[in-house]
């Protein structure tokens, strides 16, 4: 894996994110959660926003949650969608939907963190339709 600390001016400007970029690298998610109240939040910081606590930990996040709000951006070349997921433990995170049909990006639809390889080098955590076998 590369030394995302010396390349990365995102891991650069917040040391403390390093792990959740390692993960993703992993194509793993992770979150902040308080060990004090035991609730999740994002976006990831080092005091409990909820109690204050400073005991914050990095854990494993199931991936999964459903569309809260999205937009498509039509005019931007090319074309995406942002959207506010309400992720399975609790949070909501600002993220992109990919790789779902148009008529699937609505409030309420099911779906799965993917990880895709921005054009910087970085992967990050995007969302997609949850599949069924």
């Amino acid at each position: 894996m590369r030394e995302l600390w010396r390349e990365d001016p995102y891991v650069a400007a917040h040391p403390d994110h390093l792990p959740f970029w390692q993960a993703a690298e992993e194509g793993r998610l992770l979150g902040k959660a308080c060990t004090d109240c035991g609730k999740h939040h994002w976006y990831p910081r080092t005091v409990c926003p909820f109690c204050r606590s400073s005991k914050t930990a990095w854990v494993p996040l199931s991936g999964r949650g459903e569309v809260y709000a999205c937009s498509t951006l039509r005019r931007a070349d090319p074309p995406y969608t942002l959207a506010y997921v309400q992720l399975a433990e609790g949070p909501a995170m600002l993220t992109n939907l990919v790789d779902m049909a148009e008529a699937d990006m609505r409030i309420g639809t099911p779906v799965q963190v993917v990880f895709q390889r921005t054009a910087d080098g970085r992967m990050a955590p995007k969302f997609t339709s949850i599949t069924t076998p």
